[in-house]
């Protein structure tokens, strides 16, 4: 899970105002929808309903279910799971997809929450300690670090985010990750060096200021 970002009013205003930012919005509408229907058929909070619906967990990836991957990043344990991410998502995904664009922003968000899902497999595997896992967090983690990215590049901020302020809050939330029980810390660092990474990559270095 994720802490929400604390937002001054003026952000939101800005990106209701502004131009719609139409594949952020979207995944944020497809994650809603998808908790909607897994809430009305079963119980989000059941690990083993979540399995069915897709969850990732290493012995049934073992097996060959990498679809698993994708389909648990579109999955959440519990409505306060699924708001803490989507509200985070609504603000740093609008100004990453602002500054990269649709398809860049598209393919930095699913490379590091596949990124996110891998590390976790891979340590999970080799400390033999496995655990049913799914949340939108990697991928979001990936959206931090693709802002991080181009924030540090351009020496500047982003409206009211400053390199500062967005570093604090990811050491703060990775902290806070290590401090809670059921917090997969794992998908929060691949995540985030799967968005610097795949950002350096799919932006070029001349290209890569803020607006």
């Amino acid at each position: 899970m994720n802490q929400p970002y604390d937002s001054q009013p003026d952000a939101l205003e800005q990106i209701f105002r502004g131009p719609i930012r139409w594949v952020n919005l979207t995944i944020i509408a497809v994650n809603i929808l998808i908790f909607a229907v897994t809430e009305l058929l079963g119980n989000t909070e059941d690990p083993v309903w979540m399995l069915q619906c897709g969850a990732a967990y290493v012995p049934l990836m073992e097996e060959g279910q990498w679809y698993r991957l994708v389909t648990s990043m579109f999955l959440h344990f519990g409505p306060a799971h699924l708001f803490n991410n989507m509200f985070l998502l609504l603000f740093m995904g609008d100004l990453l997809e602002k500054l990269v664009g649709k398809w860049r922003y598209l393919l930095i968000y699913f490379g590091s929450g596949i990124a996110g899902n891998l590390l976790s497999f891979f340590l999970e595997q080799n400390q033999g300690n496995y655990s049913v896992s799914a949340g939108a967090s990697g991928a979001i983690f990936g959206v931090i670090g693709g802002v991080l990215v181009m924030m540090v590049a351009s020496r500047g901020r982003a409206g009211d985010v400053t390199v500062r302020r967005l570093g604090f809050m990811i050491l703060l939330t990775i902290y806070y990750g290590f401090q809670s029980a059921g917090i997969n810390n794992a998908a929060h660092i691949g995540g985030i060096l799967g968005g610097v990474l795949f950002t350096l990559l799919l932006y070029p270095r001349g290209r890569r200021r803020l607006p």
